[in-house]
């Protein structure tokens, strides 16, 4: 499996599998995939408490250890706490729980998941509000990152990073930081490319992970709505799959990994998963094919957050420092 080194010089596969299907698949079917993923060369699993799957995965990553199909050492696997253990202490408590059920000794990599505290109830729908959201508070995060560092030094986490944030939500908190993100996990795919993230993250050396790296076929209905465009069915992404005799799927996947971030698909489909891992060694994307990519950009963002939005807040923009 190729790598590509972090700014704190410890190695992460350049593709990954995502574990976020507790809205279309059980838990059981995830875990499943997560073993066929090792088996078939994954050596990196994205975890999060809130998809309610870590014991279940848990259960398939020593199975696979048990069989031979991969030592600990090789893999890389994260996690992410979840809105609602940002209290003091609770930070640790999440991870112990995530360690308990992946049965692990350690994390590769522990994320905030969301850059505040505000919770939403398992499966709601996209008009749900908790009246206990809030905006961002830069001093409120910071102590949530204080817990996050606790956990290096105590060797529970190896490396730390951040999850849906932005250049503004950036600037103010990195600075503080004892311990600095190695990574930022965003939704990067060919309609919704985040240059301006994504450039100020490589100008820091934090090394972007794209969530929804194809468009998220099968994310949550309540993230669903009329304007979304879906990457795979880009006239642009057919084109190239066309030429390239691939399903768009994998153009995607091969755009995100020549630009230089680190695509983490989702799929409980064998063949889906395998190919997505091969396609890292199929013929590369030409340097047009990837200009025409660059500027067929939509700006469409698909996980809009609106469940987190608190009372006053114009719309999900808000969320995102961004104005209408």
């Amino acid at each position: 499996m190729a790598t590509r080194k972090l700014f704190n010089g410890v190695e992460i596969p350049h593709i990954g599998m995502g574990t976020f299907g507790s809205d279309r698949f059980t838990a059981e079917q995830v875990s499943e995939g997560v073993y066929g993923a090792i088996k078939a060369g994954y050596r990196l699993i994205d975890c999060a408490a809130v998809y309610g799957n870590e014991d279940k995965i848990g259960e398939s990553l020593e199975r696979a250890f048990n069989d031979g199909l991969a030592t600990r050492d090789e893999m890389f696997i994260t996690s992410k706490v979840w809105n609602d253990m940002h209290g003091k202490g609770d930070v640790l408590l999440s991870c112990a729980k995530t360690l308990r059920d992946l049965k692990l000794d350690y994390l590769d990599m522990f994320f905030v998941h969301w850059p505040f505290p505000n919770y939403h109830a398992p499966g709601c729908d996209g008009d749900a509000r908790n009246p206990d959201s809030r905006p961002f508070d830069k001093d409120e995060f910071i102590g949530v990152w204080r817990q996050m560092e606790k956990l290096v030094y105590m060797g529970l986490v190896r490396s730390l990073g951040m999850s849906n944030m932005t250049v503004a939500k950036l600037d103010a908190v990195l600075p503080l930081c004892r311990i600095r993100p190695v990574a930022l996990q965003m939704e990067l795919h060919p309609a919704f490319q985040q240059p301006v993230l994504f450039d100020y993250c490589v100008e820091k050396s934090i090394q972007p992970i794209g969530f929804c790296p194809i468009g998220s076929p099968t994310r949550p209905d309540r993230d669903k709505t009329e304007e979304d465009i879906s990457a795979i069915e880009m006239p642009e992404i057919v084109a190239i799959a066309e030429a390239h005799e691939v399903h768009p799927a994998i153009v995607c996947l091969k755009w995100a990994i020549q630009r230089g971030q680190i695509p983490i698909p989702f799929s409980v489909v064998e063949s889906e998963y395998e190919s997505n891992l091969r396609c890292i060694d199929e013929t590369p994307l030409s340097d047009d094919e990837m200009a025409q990519i660059k500027e067929a950009d939509k700006g469409c963002r698909l996980i809009k957050g609106q469940v987190f939005l608190w009372e006053g807040a114009n719309d999900w923009q808000d969320l995102w420092d961004e104005e209408a």
